[in-house]
Formats: C-alpha cells, structure tokens, sequence
C-alpha cells in the first residue's frame, strides 16, 4: 500500500509540474488567451470598416449627393450649370520691378 500511496504521490507531483511550470501548461493557455483577445480586438475593428464600408455603398446605390461628392472631390467634376474657378500660386516670387526706367536705344 506504501508503494501505491508512493506512486500516486509521484504522479500527483508530475501532472502538477506539468500543469504549472511547462511549456505546455498554464503558460501556453495565458499566451493563447492573449492572442485571442488581440484578434477579437482586431475583428471589431474589421467589422466597423465593413459597417462603414456596406454604408457608404448603400449610399452610392441609392443617393446621387454621395455620388455627385465622390465625382467631385475624386474626379474633379464640374455641374453644367455651374463656372469652374481655379487660383494658381506662384511657386517663386514675382520679380521686382526695376530700381530706374529702361528704354530702348536705336542703333
């Protein structure tokens, strides 16, 4: 019985050891659990984009405004009854004008 009591002892002590301190224990279920939590985070964050995403088709789909937007802003379109306006910046200052007058001599 001894022996037994023993042996059972042994491997109480084993599967513990197993469980607490190996590699595939407690410490593999803790880093499993971490990874699960970091892709259920990005999961909602893909499931609003797709939300976002099935909206904005929708609106596509059904309204012109979203569309008439999306042509302007992306495809730079103008309506027929409206004047297109476009200022360009100098890129260089304009040159100054000269200190006396100059005038053209014959030759």
């Amino acid at each position: 019985m001894r022996i037994f009591s023993a042996v059972l002892a042994l491997t109480l002590v084993l599967l513990q050891y197993r469980l607490w301190l190996s590699d595939q224990g407690l410490r593999e279920v803790s880093r499993l659990q971490a990874a699960v939590d970091t892709q259920v985070s990005a999961n909602r964050e893909q499931a609003e984009r797709n939300r976002q995403l099935v909206a904005e088709v929708n609106d596509l789909k059904v309204g012109l405004t979203a569309l008439e937007e999306r042509a302007r802003s992306e495809l730079g379109m103008v309506g027929s009854s409206e004047t297109f306006y476009q200022v360009v910046t100098a890129a260089t200052p304009a040159p100054s004008a000269p200190a006396a007058p100059v005038t053209a001599r014959i030759q």
